[in-house]
Order: structure tokens, then sequence, then C-alpha cells
């Protein structure tokens, strides 16, 4: 990974950013989160209405947004822009450290996803949740506080530029290649 981005190398890209396709995008990358830390790259994945991607630990991991400490339902998947992975890491093959399951490139704005939007993504649809997705510690460690200021901005945040939480609606097999699109 190169070393963190500056802010001012950040706002350079908002063009590149805001390019990102409206209606229909492509999922190019599949990681499942087997334990805490860990990652796996998948070429193929399943979308359960219970688990959210097959394997992975959203179930078994307790969220500070909930009562009780139990898994938040609105937050079962995390999907991230390719653009801004890449514009933070400038190598795929360190995409999977961002923590999301999901990278696409598509354009994730609240103008253009607002919660309630469904994707299809291969066999199965998914729907952007109102949960906001925000960076955090673990975030600044990985990606530096300019990164998570940029992404966590106003502007930031209405273009969702750390990602958008989902919950499956219908489930399905997903594939790396698979094309996104909106159905509502």
């Amino acid at each position: 990974m190169t070393a963190h981005r500056t802010r001012t190398e950040l706002d350079g890209a908002l063009d590149d950013l805001r390019a990102a396709p409206k209606d229909e995008g492509v999922l190019e990358m599949i990681v499942r989160r087997p334990a805490i830390g860990a990652r796996d790259v998948l070429e193929t994945g399943r979308l359960d209405l219970m688990e959210g991607l097959a394997g992975d630990t959203w179930s078994k991991r307790g969220s500070s947004r909930t009562t009780d400490g139990s898994p938040h339902p609105h937050m079962q998947l995390t999907v991230m822009s390719t653009r801004v992975i890449d514009l933070l890491t400038g190598d795929r093959t360190a995409w999977p450290i961002a923590g999301d399951q999901l990278y696409v490139d598509m354009d994730l704005s609240l103008e253009n996803l607002p919660a309630g939007t469904r994707l299809a993504v291969g066999d199965a649809i998914i729907e952007v949740s109102a949960q906001p997705h925000t960076g955090c510690d673990k975030f600044v460690a990985r990606f530096g506080l300019d990164a998570m200021k940029f992404v966590n901005s106003p502007l930031g945040r209405q273009l969702n530029l750390r990602g958008i939480n989902a919950i499956v609606v219908k489930e399905g097999d997903i594939r790396v290649g698979d094309i996104v699109r909106k159905t509502s």
C-alpha cells in the first residue's frame, strides 16, 4: 500500500469519484470476513437473508448501534466504491483491509442511491439501508486521518465515500464481474 493520501490528493480526485456509473456498475471484488481481522477474497459468494454474505461474521458480531449489542439488522452488508478504495490504497490487493464485503464501480451517493433503493447483484437483490457507514479509528489506522476527514466531511457523506450499508432482500449467488444495477 502507498503512503496515506493527503487531503489535497483526495480532494483532487473528486471529479473521477463523481464520474462513477449511475444506473449500472460492476462488482469488482467480494470479501468475506471469516473472523475478526481475517479476509477471504472470493470469486463467487452467496448472499443470504439471515447471514448476509455466507461465511461472513456479520451475524456473530455485536453492534454498538443496537440497544442489546446484537448485530445491526440494517448493517448486514457494506458496499464500497472501487474508485474510493483504489484512491486510498493505490493497490487492488490492499482493498480488503477496508473491511467491506462488496466493492463496486458505481455512484453510491445519497442522491443516486437513497435508502430503500434496491440493487440487483448476480441472482440476489440488496436494499440500501438508511444506517450511515462512516470512517472510524480502524479506518484512520489503515488510511490516515485525512482520509477519515475526507469521507466523513459533509461532501464525503453526501457522496457516501466511505460506502453504504445494505441488507439482503432476495438471496442469490454473486460473482466478480456481475453487473450491479438499480431496480428501484
